[in-house]
């Protein structure tokens, strides 16, 4: 849990010095006075002045701000305060600092693409007997550009519009690429067949089962994780690979099996009997290819502006399913959710590939949270950035702005409730903390 709190609080803190930046570097431009520049909250721990600005380093490392001139203060007449400048420099000064989370989330994902890889559109499995296999498609020889008309670069867009449009049994078609030439084919994804509730390695070594699903046929018949299958049906599976060719050959159909195993050294026959199953599926799977950066920077640039559009759409169609109710006030993670999630990846990505990957897992995450501070900065919810540029707009369409007060009233409301909000989420990630 300490990596994680530890992590955190620096990828917060650089989150938030960078929208605030945004703030600071645009009234610095637009001739706004700015009384303080700090980091964190509370009580100061470090300060210095330069010019006009304080710059201060507070003791709770959460938050940040950029005080301007006359930013709560209706009263204020100076020529460098936020309300002497015009509705566009305003605009500017609010807009930028969600502006400058998306630019720090692009910035991030090209170390994330040129350490950890670019993720491509290639189909990487295909399931024998499927609509897509007998539709001709083949892993490693087809890219996915499109589905049902919605363009394709990258295999998690393609399960992101999965996410937003889940498959009903309705006809797919999914355009693909082949070799620079470009086919469209219609997908049934309807699935019927039968299911043992096995998993195991296709390679060279023991038939041995990595995981055997709960309740399942395999289940029920006494396959435990970790059995050596030796033979199906009679006949011998050396191998994973053997075992694999075997099932091909030999499609499921609903017939009882025996599966001859051998457990701490003893050998057991167990008669299975597969059930029936039906699910909707594309047959194929193009998700999780990643290419090594081909030190070409131009494509590396590419490359970022696609990945941050992803996590932008990503963002936009979880607030989407949030307002249509596919999610809930639970699914939402606040600061104990995110340090959970920063330990778990840290600890994952030193156990699968040492402080590399956990620091790329980190860099994810970061890309994920930078963006989806951009975005709700920049909704039109009081007490947001983007309920301030409401107002603006506002003065700008009608001619004359809202008066002070009743602006800050809103404002003060939409605190509370972000902050009732808040308090609901920070339950609940309490909650799923203690597995509830």
């Amino acid at each position: 849990m300490l990596p994680g709190i530890i992590i955190a609080i620096i990828v917060f803190s650089i989150l938030v010095l960078f929208h605030e930046f945004g703030h600071f570097i645009m009234a610095k431009a637009v001739g706004i006075g700015v009384t303080e520049f700090s980091l964190g909250m509370g009580p100061r721990i470090f300060s210095f002045g330069k010019g006009e600005t304080k710059y201060s380093l507070k003791a709770l490392p959460f938050g940040g701000s950029c005080a301007m001139v006359g930013e709560d203060d209706p009263d204020e007449t100076a020529p460098n305060s936020f309300g002497s400048k015009p509705a566009w420099a305003r605009f500017l000064v609010v807009f930028a600092g969600p502006a400058f989370n998306i630019i720090l989330a692009f910035v991030a994902s090209l170390f994330l693409l040129g350490f950890g890889g670019i993720n491509t559109n290639d189909v990487h499995a295909v399931t024998a007997g499927s609509s897509a296999a007998k539709a001709g498609i083949e892993a490693w020889k087809d890219k996915v550009t499109a589905v049902n008309g919605h363009r394709i670069t990258m295999g998690r867009e393609l399960m992101l519009y999965l996410l937003d449009h889940p498959l009903d049994g309705s006809p797919v078609t999914v355009t693909l690429e082949r070799d620079g030439a470009s086919r469209d084919v219609t997908l049934d994804p309807h699935v019927k067949g039968y299911r043992v509730g096995i998993s195991y390695m296709a390679g060279e070594e023991n038939a041995s089962l990595t995981d055997v699903t709960a309740g399942g046929p395999a289940d029920k018949a006494g396959l435990k994780p970790g059995d050596v299958v030796l033979s199906i049906n009679g006949t011998a599976t050396p191998t994973g690979s053997a075992m694999q060719q075997y099932l091909a050959a030999h499609p499921l159909d609903g017939s009882p099996m025996i599966f001859a195993v051998r457990r701490n050294g003893e050998e057991l026959s167990l008669t299975m009997t597969p059930e029936p199953y039906e699910i909707n599926d594309l047959g194929f799977s193009a998700y999780y290819v990643y290419d090594n950066w081909d030190g070409n920077i131009f494509h590396l640039l590419g490359s970022g502006l696609r990945e941050t559009g992803y996590w932008l759409s990503y963002t936009f169609t979880s607030l989407k399913m949030l307002v249509t109710g596919k999610v809930g006030v639970r699914d939402l993670s606040g600061p104990v959710g995110i340090v959970s999630t920063m330990g778990q990846a840290v600890e994952a990505g030193v156990e699968s590939g040492g402080a590399g990957v956990a620091a790329l897992n980190v860099l994810t995450i970061m890309v994920l949270l930078s963006v989806n501070l951009g975005v709700m900065n920049l909704l039109p919810i009081p007490a947001l950035d983007g309920g301030r540029i409401l107002f603006i707009l506002f003065e700008v369409i009608f001619r004359r702005p809202v008066p002070q007060k009743a602006e800050a009233a809103v404002h003060f409301i939409g605190f509370i409730l972000l902050m009732a909000l808040m308090a609901v989420i920070l339950f609940s990630d309490v909650l799923k903390l203690f597995g509830k």
